[in-house]
């Protein structure tokens, strides 16, 4: 089992980055946004928690900020018809504890807000897991700078990672701008979008 993965931050992008380890071996892990806000620069040390799914056609490995973080995530992976694709599209449209706090309140509206979530997926969700997080407690961001102030292409290109047509994705992104998000990062910016994504 891999658990965490140390060394120099090789690359990074909204979904995915690479370590390299002081052993020569270089990790690609899929990340949430949460995780992407707390990197430091390409070039400087980085640590992240790491859970690694093995299937058949291949091996995915999963870093996260936090130990918390990865908690929600492999939690989540025990719903009923919950892959880590869609559990890590929760944890970037929604952060740790606010997929959380929607489970434990059956929030089913903003469960829907995120990506191939449709009523009957976020009602599964909640059966299965309302009940299941006491145990889970938040806790503190990982240190480091906030990455400056990123454009808009980036934050529609994230959300078409998630999952939205590049229309509608602009579109979000635009009137989150619009209507007060200019000054934000990427996954603010993108969280504002879903926001008015989901009041449409």
């Amino acid at each position: 089992m891999i658990a965490q993965v140390a060394g120099r931050l090789v690359h990074k992008a909204l979904d995915a980055v690479e370590i390299m380890t002081d052993g020569g071996v270089a990790y690609h892990m899929a990340i949430p946004l949460g995780t992407y806000e707390s990197l430091p620069r390409a070039g400087e040390p980085a640590a992240l928690h790491t859970h690694l799914v093995v299937k058949d056609d291949g091996w995915q490995l999963f870093g996260f900020a936090t130990a918390y973080e990865k908690r929600v995530f492999q939690r989540v992976l025990g719903a009923k018809g919950i892959g880590p694709a869609l559990a890590l599209a929760l944890l970037s449209s929604l952060t740790a504890d606010r997929l959380v706090e929607a489970l434990r309140a059956r929030d089913i509206v903003t469960l829907q807000r995120v990506p191939r979530v449709g009523r009957k997926k976020a009602e599964q969700l909640v059966l299965d897991l309302a009940d299941k997080l006491d145990d889970l407690a938040g806790e503190p961001a990982a240190g480091g700078a906030r990455p400056a102030v990123a454009g808009v292409d980036d934050a529609i290109r994230a959300l078409v990672q998630l999952g939205y047509a590049p229309a509608a994705a602009e579109q979000a992104v635009r009137t989150a701008v619009d209507h007060g998000a200019a000054g934000a990062n990427v996954p603010e910016l993108v969280r504002a979008a879903l926001t008015r994504i989901g009041a449409r």
